[in-house]
């Protein structure tokens, strides 16, 4: 058993005295990771509630529920932004990948406490599938995002499918890790092409930049 918050704790105080320091962009890319943080750990809350008021079992909330309240924790303070502060695109980009990287740092120390860092080589997988996947999901809802404000008609749509689209990518890939061989190998590869084929999508919003 690991006490999280006290792990939230020791990672946030430098964080947040850091803030004292810092100015613009790095100011704000450090309040996202904190985010992004906090949201990991509400995550974990709602998920184990569920887990244990369903009784699904570790694996099945880890493959049905955790991706659903995970992305959805991811969203909110993105929603809050974009609604609020109607902030530019690049000031989007940066809050998602500071949340999404806040969310995957948090989630694999957490990890690496609960089951142990004998197998460094395993670590280094874990943590880079893991930490590109968290981005790859929550860079989906900036691009929805980006999407609904360039074409309004399809505004809700857009956030609706975007959101959608996360959840069902994190399942997946809860999915082919949770089983070891090649559909493992498959799941831990599948965030790295995506964020390709994301910075492509990107490349071609900005218009080729």
């Amino acid at each position: 058993m690991i006490y999280s918050e006290n792990v939230l704790v020791c990672m946030a105080v430098p964080l947040l005295l850091a803030l004292f320091f810092l100015r613009d962009r790095a100011r704000q890319f450090v309040l996202n990771f904190l985010l992004g943080m906090a949201a990991c750990l509400l995550g974990a809350y709602v998920s184990g509630f569920v887990d244990a008021a369903s009784g699904l079992g570790a694996e099945d909330t880890a493959i049905f529920i955790s991706p659903v309240v995970e992305e959805g924790m991811k969203f909110l303070p993105l929603l809050f932004y974009y609604l609020m502060f109607d902030p530019e695109d690049d000031q989007l980009i940066r809050a998602a990948v500071g949340i999404g990287a806040g969310f995957a740092s948090f989630e694999n120390i957490c990890s690496m406490i609960a089951t142990g860092t004998e197998s460094l080589s395993f670590l280094l997988i874990r943590g880079l599938a893991v930490g590109v996947m968290h981005i790859v999901s929550v860079f989906a809802m900036i691009l929805g995002l980006i999407i609904a404000r360039r074409f309004k008609a399809l505004r809700l749509s857009s956030m609706v499918d975007a959101l959608s689209l996360s959840m069902l990518f994190h399942g997946v890939y809860n999915l082919l890790v949770s089983q070891p061989g090649v559909t493992s190998v498959i799941g831990f590869c599948m965030p790295v092409v995506t964020a390709g084929f994301l910075y492509l999508a990107l490349r071609r919003l900005r218009g080729g930049e």
